[in-house]
């Protein structure tokens, strides 16, 4: 499995968000004990390290974003994943990129905590929840 964690899934942990946090966690963990492969769109690795910054400084940020970098792997978006993500006349825009990165990346589904965002995408699209739930009924 190879899983595109959506930039809200990694926030969820990272700050501490309640009640999200823990299914989100439980997906990292699914992932550091080796049961799939991380993925994270390139773009949201700033977007994380911008938010994270003002939440707990830069020091904070930095080692998460190494710790992050660590554990899951950077899917690219170039020239193309943008090519992608306007062709598909999506209302959000930076979702549209997260899809787009998903695919390229061959992504076999995509983690967020907003999935009716992601609706006309192509690949299975899950909430935290709902994705541990799958992987414990097919017994990972």
């Amino acid at each position: 499995m190879r899983l595109l964690l959506d930039t809200n899934v990694i926030l969820d942990v990272l700050t501490g968000r309640e009640p999200m946090v823990k299914d989100s966690a439980a997906v990292l963990t699914y992932i550091d004990e080796g049961h799939a492969v991380g993925l994270v769109a390139a773009h949201a690795v700033t977007t994380i390290y911008y938010l994270l910054t003002k939440h707990s400084g830069q020091a904070k940020a930095s080692a998460a974003i190494v710790d992050l970098i660590n554990l899951v792997r950077v899917a690219p978006v170039d020239h193309e994943v943008i090519l992608q993500a306007l062709s598909l006349g999506w209302r959000d825009f930076e979702d549209a990129v997260q899809g787009a990165a998903a695919v390229r990346a061959q992504a076999t589904h995509l983690i967020t905590r907003n999935p009716k965002d992601f609706s006309a995408h192509t690949l299975p699209v899950l909430s935290p929840g709902e994705f541990l739930a799958l992987v414990r009924h097919k017994g990972k």
